[in-house]
């Protein structure tokens, strides 16, 4: 076999190598996008009912009408977010906006035995369910690319690229903190 045969076949090995490589990030990064995409339904879902729950709040909290604009302030810059990791920002403000209104709601016995504010504090329930399975996916997909970016050797290829590693959906310090503390049982 001559040289130039020897080479031909190794640099075709390696351009196949490269190109599988390559492919394999494409994959990750995409999957993790579509794992986004789900989030972006529930996120959108969850948008769509707060001004619901914004208005059959007020008639019983006039005098907390602080919790109720941020509430709404919160949702607005959530909707205007467009990048990834201006949604994750947005969202975690939003989720701490709608758990000061959780806590408010307490102190509101006539406006927790509300048939409507029930129904809507369902469906809000339901879709914070969802949204947490839709995080879940996003965060494994996120995991799943961030260690092909980062292993070797298409750390290599994706340095080349232009591949880096992304953030995970957190949810944020605020409620890290609330998650992190043992819950009321009151009988």
């Amino acid at each position: 076999m001559s040289t130039t045969l020897i080479i031909l076949i190794v640099a075709v090995i390696i351009g196949i190598f490269v190109v599988s490589l390559y492919n394999k990030l494409v994959a990750y990064k995409n999957n993790r996008e579509n794992a986004f995409a789900d989030i972006d339904v529930q996120l959108k879902q969850r948008h769509d009912l707060i001004p619901q729950l914004v208005s059959s709040v007020k008639g019983y909290m006039e005098h907390e009408a602080g919790v109720l604009t941020r509430v709404t302030e919160a949702r607005s810059r959530a909707m205007k977010a467009d990048t990834i990791d201006g949604k994750i920002a947005a969202e975690q403000e939003l989720g701490a906006a709608l758990q000061g209104l959780q806590i408010q709601v307490e102190a509101y016995p006539d406006l927790k035995a509300n048939t409507n504010f029930l129904h809507l504090q369902n469906e809000i329930s339901d879709v914070e369910n969802k949204l947490a399975a839709a995080r879940r996916y996003f965060n494994s997909a996120t995991k799943e690319y961030n260690v092909a970016v980062q292993s070797f050797p298409s750390n290599l290829i994706a340095g080349m690229f232009g591949f880096h590693t992304e953030p995970m959906f957190d949810v944020g310090n605020t409620e890290r903190e609330r998650l992190d503390k043992a819950p009321d049982i009151k009988f």
